[in-house]
């Protein structure tokens, strides 16, 4: 446990010093605090359309820190061949895999936590502080972390075969499918219209792609009369298919990994 924390405390290391994150950090945190100055309606309507767009902003910076902070780490530990170091001493290449993923994941929470901070100022500047509405805002950011998780762990396995660029693109459209197609495949296995075909295939892509949406609870925290039914249970639920999914795209990078020549 000892060597899968060090190599994860590197790499929580390398990503705070690297200057891409923070570029792309220190613009969200920008636009999070001018986002009240963007929206001229009615205080009510502001209210609602201020947490949509800093919502929106923390998900989208999310998602492109998670797929930048993986698509390049084990591609780079292997062209500057600092692989070789790590995998003579007694490291096992899974304990690397593990290693890596966690030190990314600590240091996406840490950046999801930041923006979550300037939310909650800008928030309680632009209405005041309210400690239920803050309780009602930090849930989206929460839930982001855990869709997060997902996406770095599609993109560490895809960094173990694939390069850099290609992985940008694999891990960015099955996002977009897990989070915009969800309830379109949904509703094929759902209508009794549909052939046992199509609804096979939908049935498949469901177990194959991550639902992305499931983490999307941003309408109840912007429309406070909307509420998620057994919302404990949702959440637990929701967490709960986060760390199986991560755990099988960790085991699936780690046999691949260990398959590789490097």
């Amino acid at each position: 446990m000892s060597v899968i924390l060090s190599i994860a405390s590197t790499t929580l290391g390398e990503a705070i010093r690297r200057r891409v994150l923070l570029v792309i950090l220190l613009i969200a945190l920008g636009s999070l605090i001018i986002a009240p100055g963007l929206s001229v309606l009615q205080p009510r309507g502001q209210q609602a359309a201020i947490t949509s767009l800093t919502m929106g902003i923390i998900q989208m910076t999310s998602a492109l820190i998670a797929i930048v902070l993986t698509v390049y780490m084990i591609p780079n530990e292997i062209e500057r061949r600092t692989i070789y170091t790590i995998l003579c001493k007694p490291v096992q290449r899974w304990q690397f895999v593990v290693g890596k993923y966690l030190g990314a994941v600590a240091a996406l929470g840490m950046m999801i936590f930041f923006m979550t901070l300037v939310l909650i100022f800008v928030t309680s500047l632009n209405s005041g502080f309210d400690i239920a509405r803050v309780q009602e805002l930090v849930k989206g950011p929460f839930m982001y972390f855990w869709q997060m998780a997902i996406l770095s762990a599609v993109a560490m396995m895809f960094s173990t075969f694939v390069t850099p660029l290609v992985n940008f693109f694999l891990s960015s459209g099955i996002f977009i499918a897990g989070t915009v197609f969800s309830s379109v495949f949904q509703s094929f296995m759902e209508n009794r219209g549909t052939n046992e075909l199509t609804k096979t295939l939908a049935s498949a892509v469901q177990y194959i792609i991550p639902n992305f949406a499931l983490y999307n609870v941003q309408n109840p925290i912007i429309n406070p009369g909307q509420e998620i039914v057994n919302e404990f249970g949702y959440y637990l639920q929701s967490v709960g298919y986060a760390l199986l999914y991560v755990v099988g795209l960790l085991v699936v990078a780690i046999l691949i990994f260990d398959r590789r020549e490097v």
